[in-house]
């Protein structure tokens, strides 16, 4: 799966590289490794009145708007002093974009003509339309056969591709052609009365409004000065509406203050829902009635007016009743206090009769920029190889595994970089190589959490591929878990910051992600696959994976992932001779080699003999109580640790108790008895009291 990952990741750079020209196998980079232009400018108003801490934060603002429309990212802007604005714009930004960064704003009331959703006009749905038109002319097709074409194209759209630029521009056209001479007017069919009137939507306008696609942030005309007396289309703020707007009817001169707060009805109580209220000079106050009462008697969507910031439409209100001494107030259940405040600023920003002076505009080398990427390139190649040869001197064979999850996930990372600044227009900065940096270190985490889980499970007594099935689900939600913090912080961080910290956190988040991906897509399977060889499942010692090394000794671990019992080590059984026999043999000499009468001399037999292997094997040790003296329920390792601890004292005190016997004294040695004493039997019958642990003389002997 992950193959076809980065083949996909890697063949659309290739392919992109060979088609367009911002496509590249490698990532763009930043201004501060890049290098770029930098702007400083000055805020000036005509009418000589202060800028304030706040009309500076929303011009800031603006721009920054601004330069992400124009599809430049990575761009610093910030404020120098009380008064200037810093703006620096990676690589070599054309005379648009610099001109762009220092027009004032431009706050118009429009009213508002045509309204609909952001996406262009569906071609195939104009097609269907124009069908049905033509067969309700009378072409000779009824109504059930018409329905049968419409069913069949209805099937066919939902197998079709989405529609192409030129089929969107071909409907948009048909569909903006009313006189059907093939080509499109700019001119009003009948002379408009007032900017509410429909003939304002030419031909051309209508083609504009068919194709324009809101849903695009390059296609919201951020920071467009339109021309006031001209008809425009224009997108909302958010991108999810687009409008035909009529000429402007008022500027933003005439907006004296904006302000946000609770609503408050005629009896001066406050109605718990915010808006925003407006105070427009004589002049304003007089032509937003004139406006007011207009819009007041049209139909939706014609009796809204839309307030235009920089080409956006940032509201678009609906006229309640006629409004003569200037004072508007706007209301919404959407509006909340941020909201209201927001548009407040926008509005009183807006109004301001500001203009942007450069007062100096230079060239940024990249000298100290390929230094910095080179600097911080041999750091995380340093970074990277102290955590291989840490990996590869703690866990040995599985060491390999974990650089090779570290070069698949450094693979993946660089891809993904380089297609988003392809796509996207992202930039690497100084910040965001210090993410990846401190992304390896994240990386490996992950891998040790694995590997330990496994080796505990080891140590537990568990085989090795049941060390695998049981240690992964486990180290799953740790490194879940642990994922899931470093993302939440990269995320909180990107949207609370501004600038090169955003690029910090931007690699850190994907970095993050990247690291799951590996992890379960790649170092899981692997380690499954690597448990069935002979190297890692026989737990070689230069595997990582040797039991003994890892504690689980030869008392539990017998080899190729099997588990046995302890043996205590076999001592030689000291020679004895039973006491009938010496009799016998002191009675009758050297000659006497026939055993005594009721004495039996012979080997016991194998029915009454135990067996080598179970005389080898000791008792077992029951399991130690799940609940300990002190009540604390004692999981499955506590428990065995116990068993090893009392097997352990037990071996010792047998190895004490035959310390202290005499030499030659059998173990558990009955007092001496005569012939007669003895019941008739074998030597097997004194061997039988015996612990089942001990061999008999027998077994010792052979």
């Amino acid at each position: 799966m992950l193959v076809v990952v980065v083949a996909a990741l890697f063949g659309s750079l290739v392919v992109g590289s060979r088609t367009t020209d911002e496509a590249s196998l490698t990532p763009k980079l930043a201004l501060d490794l890049e290098g770029g232009t930098q702007l400083i400018l000055t805020p000036r108003t005509t009418d000589g009145s202060e800028i304030t801490d706040e009309d500076i934060g929303q011009a800031i603002s603006i721009m920054r708007q601004r330069v992400d429309a124009s599809g430049v990212a990575e761009a610093e802007i910030t404020s120098q002093g009380s008064n200037n604005i810093v703006v620096g714009l990676p690589g070599s930004p054309d005379d648009e974009t610099i001109a762009l960064v220092g027009q004032s704003a431009n706050l118009a009331f429009r009213p508002v003509l045509t309204a609909g959703g952001a996406s262009p006009i569906d071609p195939q749905a104009w097609d269907e339309q124009q069908e049905q038109q033509q067969g309700q002319d009378g072409q000779g097709e009824d109504e059930q056969g018409q329905s049968d074409q419409d069913g069949e194209g209805s099937d066919q759209s939902g197998e079709q591709a989405p529609p192409s630029q030129e089929e969107i521009e071909r409907a948009a056209r048909e569909a903006s052609d009313s006189d059907g001479d093939g080509e499109l007017s700019d001119q009003p069919a009948a002379e408009p009365q007032n900017s509410s009137d429909m003939n304002w939507i030419t031909e051309q306008v209508s083609y504009d409004y068919f194709v324009l696609d809101c849903a695009d942030p390059a296609n919201r005309g951020a920071g467009e000065q339109d021309a006031p007396g001209q008809p425009i289309v224009a997108c909302s703020q958010d991108g999810s509406q687009k409008f035909i707007l009529g000429p402007t009817a008022l500027t933003g001169e005439h907006l004296t203050s904006a302000s946000s707060g609770q609503e408050v009805n005629q009896q001066g109580m406050s109605t718990g829902r915010w808006a925003v209220n407006l105070q427009f000079d004589d002049t304003g106050a007089d032509v937003f009635g004139r406006f007011s009462e207009r819009l007041l008697n049209m139909q939706p969507p014609q009796n809204q007016f839309a307030i235009v910031l920089d080409g956006l439409v940032i509201s678009n209100a609906q006229m309640n009743s006629a409004i003569y001494d200037g004072r508007a107030q706007i209301t919404g259940d959407s509006f909340t206090a941020e909201t209201s405040a927001t548009l407040a600023n926008q509005l009183n920003f807006g109004s301001l009769p500001i203009d942007f002076e450069i007062q100096s505009q230079e060239q940024i080398s990249a000298t100290l920029g390929t230094e910095q990427l080179s600097r911080g390139i041999l750091a995380g190649l340093i970074g990277a190889g102290l955590v291989v040869i840490y990996m590869l001197w703690q866990y040995r064979g599985l060491g390999l595994l974990s650089v090779a999850s570290l070069v698949l996930a450094g693979v993946i990372t660089y891809g993904a970089i380089a297609l988003m600044s392809w796509l996207v227009g992202y930039r690497l900065s100084l910040p965001g190589v210090v993410g990846l940096i401190v992304a390896v270190g994240i990386t490996a985490d992950s891998f040790i959490v694995y590997f330990e889980r496994i080796r505990d499970e080891v140590r537990e007594g568990r085989t090795l591929a049941a060390a695998v099935d049981h240690g992964w689900p486990r180290a799953r939600r740790t490194i879940l878990a642990s994922d899931v913090v470093n993302f939440t912080a990269a995320a909180v961080l990107y949207l609370l910051a501004v600038g090169g910290v955003q690029g910090f956190a931007f690699t850190l988040g994907l970095v993050t992600i990247v690291d799951l991906v590996v992890v379960l897509g790649f170092t899981h399977p692997v380690m499954l696959l690597l448990v069935r060889t002979r190297f890692f499942g026989g737990g070689h010692k230069l595997s990582g994976l040797e039991p003994e090394s890892l504690g689980a000794t030869s008392a539990t671990y017998r080899g190729r992932g099997q588990f046995r019992r302890s043996q205590p080590a076999r001592r030689p059984a000291p020679e004895r001779e039973l006491v009938g026999a010496r009799s016998a043999a002191t009675a009758g000499g050297a000659g006497a080699a026939a055993p005594a009468e009721g004495i039996s001399t012979e080997a016991a037999s194998p029915a009454s003999a135990a067996s080598p292997d179970e005389a080898d094997r000791p008792a077992r040790e029951p399991l130690p109580p799940a609940v300990d003296e002190d009540g604390r329920r004692l999981t499955i390792a506590e428990r065995r640790a116990r068993q090893r601890k009392r097997a352990a004292e037990a071996a010792r005190a047998n190895d004490g108790d035959s310390a202290d016997r005499p030499a030659g004294e059998p173990p558990d040695a009955a007092p001496e008895t005569t012939a007669s004493d003895t019941a008739p039997g074998t030597s097997a019958d004194a061997e039988s009291d015996k612990p089942s642990g001990e061999a008999s003389d027998e077994d010792g002997e052979r």
